[in-house]
């Protein structure tokens, strides 16, 4: 019992460390670790294990390119016309833009998509899984931010799949500058979140 306390005692406090990153530095991320976290995402559970999930990583200049540009003309319809002013007052503390110099800077995107044909609970699947691929790239040492333009269709035409892989997340994965900045943040104090029955 002490072992299995000390293991999630353990992994609590790996995981208190994680922070959204949004400067990154150039340096590469291996792609067997990449490809690891990957298959840790995929032992999440699915609804009747249908696996709905697939995972595109994206490593070529060119292409995390064209992915910021395409993201960077949805983000500047949101921040302009889609955003109420709360939301707007709610990022200000990230200071957070239409541009997403990131998304073309950092080693790796992993863009996540799912299936929703023939599937069931796709997007509560895709999510856990998600979650256990950000546990992971954490667990290697490697920092990430989670970014979800909307609408995110232009991924389809961009990574060559078609209309049934429904774009998830852009995860956005790599090594941190060595000099950043981050917003002063808290965590909601487990009174708020948790009651026992």
């Amino acid at each position: 019992m002490n072992e299995q306390l000390e293991a999630s005692t353990n992994f609590y406090q790996s995981m208190s460390m994680r922070r959204s990153i949004r400067n990154f530095s150039r340096k590469k991320v291996s792609k067997k670790i990449l490809i690891n976290a990957i298959k840790t995402a995929a032992t999440a559970p699915s609804g009747a294990n249908k696996q709905p999930w697939h995972f595109a990583i994206v490593n070529k200049q060119e292409i995390k390119d064209e992915i910021r540009r395409a993201a960077e003309e949805v983000e500047r319809d949101f921040y302009q016309r889609r955003a109420s002013n709360i939301w707007l007052e709610d990022l200000k503390p990230f200071k957070t833009g239409p541009i997403k110099p990131y998304l073309s800077q950092a080693s790796s995107l992993i863009v996540v998509f799912t299936r929703t044909e023939q599937s069931y609970y796709p997007i509560e699947s895709t999510g856990i899984a998600v979650g256990f691929l950000l546990a992971s790239l954490h667990q290697s040492g490697l920092a990430t931010l989670t970014h979800t333009p909307k609408p995110m269709t232009f991924l389809n035409s961009k990574l060559g799949l078609d209309k049934t892989y429904r774009p998830y997340m852009i995860i956005v994965a790599g090594y941190a500058q060595k000099s950043i900045e981050l917003p002063l943040i808290t965590k909601k104090p487990l009174c708020e979140i948790l009651s026992l029955h």
